[in-house]
């Protein structure tokens, strides 16, 4: 897990390295900058034209001592240096001297007037412009000069942020005076801003480089972010005792399906099976019936009163969990059926799809969920329930505001999507794909969580440890293999789920594929556990 901590705790983490290693800050730019040069020189070779554009703060100096160490190994570069006010960091002037001292750079020391040099698709930009300790949109010069860069054809690399976007918020942020990088090279930690998807223009790809910041600090200090990642989950699978039975792993109950939206009960159903859950039921209406039976003959199905939809509260006092929303519809009788049945049920909820849609006509009915249930919205459902948003840091701010109001788990969905507790703290999940935005997935989604529910998956244990991710094993399989889509029913087939309990308290779960993708799809090894 990788915690995500906001800038101005990341000048601690700085701060808390440089007194406690110990190490000068001066030195500790250089191991930054040789991380760098590294990566930068194992992507391209010796021939790649190099220029860099440098500003008079910290992330100035990093760039003059990337400059220096790739001219070091032979390659060109020009490097034009911004000091428009007459002063450099002390790291930066430090740079400025021992880069003097190489031979074979082209250097530009831009004080008033900046002639641009020619870039062309060869050419490779280092953006040293401005760091991640930005607080203000750029303006004037260094908005033209961010511009002609986004104009040319060369690639961009930055340094630890695009010039011109900030750590966390950029509500107010002017987008055309933004660096767009091909490539963004974080020193240590990434940035919350890059989780977001309309800074993707601007981030591109990112990679984390250690530069070897107080692990001690890191650890002891506290934040609302972390990214998870799949070494997360690695070792949580457990093998089921010898001993077993379908009894062992809750019953959960399913409310989905209307005329023309069987499937969506189905997939919720089989990947609920898949996931383990001990014994399944399905409320449906009447003309899903044999549909649900011949596609999941595994679930037991509970007949609404209304041939067509939802249309009756039922008695969920013998399940451990309940899944609501998908394809129930918004007709007016399920509409009522939905509020009456938040106000009967005891038992936690995963609220997805039209339920999630019902509900934002009734607000005040969150509150009302019962203690440990899930919603699991996307972001334009998600915006039913708390109204319009203008970026993903505003949808994010207000999900949290939700779920610490309304005491409930969110699991908003997208590229990195988020789990979000009643406390606050979010756990961003890292293996996304874009083969995952289809049809069905949602509804395989909710299968899941209401097996982990089930089977006694506590959500503040498994959120803790930001492990109450249940599509992530999939996600990370689809990434190489199928990432230009894969439909809902082919996840259910990718299913299954390990759980371990110590003394009742139930220590961990994650939904995983059966071998890491790498060997399964390569090797086509596919192995199910066999569920009593």
């Amino acid at each position: 897990m990788i915690k995500i901590f906001p800038t101005i705790q990341i000048k601690e983490l700085d701060a808390y390295t440089i007194e406690n290693e110990p190490i000068a800050s001066i030195d500790l730019m250089e191991r930054a900058s040789q991380a760098l040069a590294k990566v930068i020189s194992e992507r391209w070779g010796a021939e790649t034209p190099f220029t860099v554009f440098a500003g008079p703060g910290n992330n100035g100096g990093d760039a003059l001592a990337v400059s220096r160490l790739l001219a070091e190994q032979g390659y060109r570069v020009e490097v034009y240096l911004f000091n428009t006010k007459g002063t450099l960091s002390p790291d930066c002037e430090t740079n400025k001297e021992r880069l003097a001292r190489v031979s074979g750079i082209d250097f530009h020391e831009i004080t008033t007037q900046f002639v641009p040099p020619v870039l062309t698709a060869e050419h490779v930009v280092v953006d040293g412009l401005f760091g991640s300790g930005l607080n203000k949109p750029l303006s004037g010069g260094f908005a033209a000069v961010v511009k002609y860069i986004n104009s040319s054809p060369a690639t961009v690399v930055a340094i630890d942020v695009p010039s011109g976007l900030m750590g966390e918020d950029n509500t107010y942020n002017i987008q055309a005076n933004i660096i767009r990088a091909d490539l963004t090279l974080s020193l240590q930690l990434p940035k919350l801003a890059f989780l977001f998807a309309e800074n993707e223009p601007f981030v591109g790809e990112w990679q984390l480089l250690d530069i070897g910041l107080s692990e001690e600090a890191i650890t002891e200090k506290e934040t609302d972010f972390a990214l998870t990642e799949h070494e997360d989950m690695a070792s949580v699978l457990k093998p089921r005792g010898k001993f077993a039975h379908k009894g062992s792993f809750g019953r959960a109950l399913l409310i989905a399906g209307s005329q023309g939206m069987a499937g969506a009960s189905v997939l919720a159903a089989r990947a609920c099976l898949r996931s383990g859950v001990g014994l399944l039921t399905v409320h449906i209406p009447f003309c899903n019936n044999f549909i649900v039976q011949t596609a999941v003959p595994e679930a037991m199905t509970e007949i609404d009163i209304n041939d067509v939809r939802f249309s009756c509260a039922t008695d969920t006092d013998d399940y451990q969990a309940v899944g609501i929303g998908p394809g129930l519809g918004r007709a007016e009788d399920t509409e009522a059926a939905l509020l009456d049945q938040i106000d009967s049920c005891q038992t936690p909820m995963i609220v997805d799809a039209d339920a999630l849609n019902l509900l934002g006509e009734h607000r005040s009915y969150i509150g009302r969920l019962p203690k440990g249930s899930i919603l699991t919205p996307h972001p334009k459902e998600l915006e039913r329930l708390v109204g319009k948003c203008q970026n993903s840091y505003e949808r994010l701010t207000k999900a949290r505001e939700l779920a610490k109001s309304a005491g409930v788990y969110i699991i908003l969905k997208g590229a990195y999507s988020v789990i979000i507790a009643p406390s606050g703290k979010c756990w961003f999940n890292s293996t996304g794909n874009p083969g995952m935005a289809t049809g069905g997935s949602g509804d395989v989604l909710t299968g899941v969580v209401l097996a982990l529910l089930a089977q006694g998956i506590r959500c503040g244990n498994c959120c803790t440890y930001g492990r109450l991710c249940p599509w992530t094993g999939g996600r990370y399989c689809l990434q190489e293999a199928w990432s230009n889509g894969y439909d809902g029913r082919g996840y259910c087939y990718l299913l299954t789920v390990g759980m371990a309990d110590a003394g009742g308290e139930i220590v961990n779960c994650m939904l995983m594929l059966v071998f890491q993708y790498s060997d399964v799809l390569k090797t086509n090894r596919f192995v199910f556990f066999t569920f009593l």
